[in-house]
């Protein structure tokens, strides 16, 4: 009988790091070949164990960090840019895992429609900011302007200044309205982006992450880098600057970035009401229908 309670609970846990190894197979490489340049480029790869020790760590910060946000009525934003293939995605994945979908949510907009193209430039995104006690993560965000918009010939060079002009006094208003803005650029090199653009023809479950667009980020890798240092340049300002991520390594990434996060903010313990299960009401006279097979799922697995 002492053995049951155990075994349970251990499948639990089990089945918990199965959801850890599973999000983690994504980055798998089928190729045997980018698997072997891999090797030869990346011989420090970080330590499986040490890194799901502190991926979970963190993890359990964050929900403190949400539940202090909940508490107190914070508002944050965090907007993550960077090249394609630059672990933006990954990283947010990881960050909103075991979060609230209530609390913490993710905003990946597509592209803007004929309508939105003549509003406001930041009209699309005003309405998803946070209210209290919410955290918004942003998978590129206004941004887009300074960086994809312009070198693909999307916004004119008078839009793109304007965008310099408008956007430091935007974020200043978002800063003294009560937001918390936190901006990451992810940060990789030329040859990391080759690599990982291999991986995803290779692979079957990534093919859909490569467009078109991303192909383009290949061969304008130069106009990439300059509209970079141009939109650092105007948009570092001291109520919102940028902190960038060294991405080549995509599992300290993750991991340097949750920390840093963390460190930002300066979250705490909350008071939570004591959590008690109340016992089953059994009444003798109910019967529970018996349901049409038709209603059920196949079992297959």
């Amino acid at each position: 009988m002492n053995q049951e309670p155990k075994d349970w609970l251990e499948a639990e846990l089990l089945e918990t790091l199965d959801e850890d190894y599973e999000i983690e197979l994504e980055d798998a490489v089928l190729s045997e070949e980018i698997r072997r340049i891999y090797r030869e480029k990346r011989p420090d790869q970080m330590d499986r164990k040490l890194y799901f020790r502190e991926l979970l760590r963190l993890q359990t910060e964050l929900i403190k960090l949400q539940d202090w946000v909940s508490h107190t009525k914070e508002k944050v934003v965090v907007i993550f840019e960077g090249r394609d293939s630059a672990g933006k995605g990954g990283a947010i994945k990881r960050i909103s895992q075991r979060l609230n979908p209530r609390v913490v949510r993710t905003v990946a907009l597509p592209a803007p429609s004929d309508r939105e193209k003549t509003q406001w430039y930041f009209q699309r995104y005003v309405p998803h900011l946070p209210a209290g006690g919410e955290i918004v993560l942003f998978d590129r965000s206004w941004y887009n302007r300074a960086g994809v918009e312009r070198v693909m010939g999307f916004a004119t060079d008078d839009e793109v200044d304007q965008f310099f002009q408008d956007v430091p006094e935007f974020e200043r208003m978002l800063v003294r309205s009560g937001i918390r803005l936190v901006k990451y650029w992810f940060s990789i090199t030329d040859e990391e982006q080759q690599l990982r653009f291999l991986m995803r023809i290779h692979d079957p479950l990534k093919q859909w992450k490569l467009s078109p667009m991303d192909l383009q980020s290949r061969v304008r890798w130069e106009a990439y880098t300059k509209a970079k240092e141009d939109m650092l340049e105007h948009t570092n300002i001291p109520e919102a600057p940028w902190y960038i991520v060294p991405a080549n390594d995509k599992k300290r990434a993750r991991l340097n970035c949750m920390s840093h996060l963390l460190s930002l903010i300066p979250y705490g313990d909350v008071p939570h009401e004591e959590v008690t299960l109340p016992d089953r009401v059994f009444n003798p006279d109910y019967e529970r229908d018996v349901l049409s097979r038709d209603l059920y799922v196949p079992q297959r697995y």
